[in-house]
């Protein structure tokens, strides 16, 4: 199969091209479409020529869209979860889950009738409160879900009436490309374009002066750079940054119990979420069942390619992912005891077993930085005071857990951990209507829900 661009309402090639690489086999896929510096402007112009007639449709012609988007996205969910998995890595169910979320999400927004899009008197009566579209979105979408991280900015986006240049990450552009020649004809043209980039093009995109809003979601390194880059412009921003969650286990747990959510959470999509939890503090008491729960679950989680039936766990999504990885475990040997995994397999791939690592503390590396990826380490302690201090002077701040057989006192604790989203009992449960978005150094804004819609527009007193 090839792959185009979609610029204007139409299919085009690249100007330029690149590889993509199955991360199971690390042979190539196919040759994937990168936009040329000229076919961005191509690509912002005819965003900018739709956005008047796309913003004057109604509310119910832009939910009607959203619908036909959602239907497309089902009907060829099995031929894009096939192709996800390939470049992404991930097992075939779990991109059916993804395709699935995809299409839920615009749904959502398909039957919103949000209070961001009525005029709001204030009490006084002399004013009103408009929410009007900015005008052209650049969203900027990850490696890790491709799919469903592009549908926690794209249905919003158009349905409070901007249009979008959309960018996939360089190394699983694929299923994106796709799926933009598959839904092109449910928009008018140039309300929607995509374009394939061989991982020059983002800094085009975030300084491009037709462009007035990013959304972007990636590490926390990358957000820095798109924030210099959206400064000369004073684009709005919403960025979903990296995150290194921490899940605190009370000494009134079960460790038995909770082991099987705790592993779920943590190595979800191979520990690639940005909202995964990737420490874990537990009560001394609890340590010692806690991480052989884990490792008894980490030695018998199954791990291959993701075409392979009943694998749990793929492999990493990228060479340089992988190598770091590898780094932060061989760095954990000499700081703490790895009990599981801490392996590839044999041949070809990024493969690494799940690793649970014990024995380690705030100030190793495996701990203080986010491993996205599948390593989760386990640090006792036994003053619960200092414990919500150390949470709370990482410079991350994105979600937090806290687990206990007493839901009233975990969630005194959780009250007093500073992050976007901070959950009693569970870890990241996701809800189209629910906003998330991070704290100090994991991001600013939030996605989703009828708050992260607002954030596609701008906020206009009319007096009269």
């Amino acid at each position: 199969m090839s792959y185009n661009l979609l610029i204007d309402g139409h299919l085009v090639p690249g100007d330029l091209e690149f590889e993509v690489i199955n991360p199971a086999t690390e042979q190539r896929i196919a040759m994937s479409p990168a936009a040329s510096p000229a076919q961005l402007d191509q690509a912002v112009a005819a965003a900018n020529r739709a956005f008047p007639a796309w913003r004057a449709t109604s509310l119910a012609q832009r939910q009607a869209v959203l619908s036909g988007m959602a239907e497309i996205t089902r009907s060829h969910a099995e031929e894009l979860a096939g192709l996800l998995s390939q470049e992404q890595g991930k097992p075939l169910e779990d991109a059916r889950g993804e395709l699935s979320a995809c299409a839920g999400f615009f749904d959502y927004h398909a039957s919103l009738a949000p209070s961001a899009l009525t005029p709001s008197p204030l009490p006084s009566g002399r004013a009103q409160l408009l929410r009007d579209p900015l005008g052209v979105v650049g969203a900027i979408v990850p490696w890790n879900y491709p799919i469903a991280l592009m549908a926690f900015k794209l249905p919003g986006a158009l349905l409070m009436g901007n249009t979008v240049v959309l960018k996939p990450a360089p190394t699983t552009p694929l299923t994106t490309l796709r799926w933009a020649a598959l839904v092109k004809d449910a928009l008018p043209p140039g309300v929607l374009n995509v374009l394939g980039d061989a991982g020059d093009l983002g800094p085009l995109l975030t300084s491009h002066p037709g462009i007035r809003k990013i959304s972007f979601t990636g590490s926390t390194a990358t957000g820095r750079a798109v924030m210099r880059s959206a400064a000369a412009t004073l684009k709005r921003l919403t960025l979903e940054l990296g995150g290194n969650d921490p899940a605190i286990v009370l000494p009134d747990a079960d460790p038995e119990a909770i082991a099987t959510h705790i592993f779920r959470s943590a190595f979800q999509n191979n520990g690639q979420t940005c909202s995964a939890i990737k420490r874990v503090y537990v009560h001394e008491s609890l340590h010692d069942r806690l991480t052989e729960a884990l490792a008894a679950i980490a030695d018998r989680t199954s791990v291959g390619a993701g075409s392979t039936p009943d694998v749990t766990l793929g492999p990493l999504q990228n060479k340089r992912q992988f190598d770091l990885v590898n780094e932060l475990i061989e760095g954990a040997r000499s700081t703490g005891r790895v009990v599981a995994g801490g392996v590839g397999l044999d041949g070809p791939g990024y493969f690494i077993r799940p690793t649970i690592v014990c024995d380690v503390a705030d100030g190793s590396r495996i701990v203080d930085e986010e491993q996205f990826g599948p390593v989760l380490p386990i640090v006792r302690f036994t003053d619960l005071e200092a414990v919500v201090a150390t949470v709370n002077a990482s410079p991350y701040g994105l979600g937090a857990s806290v687990l206990s057989s007493d839901r009233d006192a975990a969630r005194e604790v959780a009250l007093r951990i500073d992050a976007g989203s901070v959950w009693v009992n569970t870890h990241f449960p996701v809800s189209p209507d629910v906003p998330f978005g991070g704290a100090r150094q994991s991001g600013m804004g939030v996605e989703l829900g009828e708050q992260g819609l607002a954030e596609f527009s701008q906020l206009k007193v009319l007096v009269a």
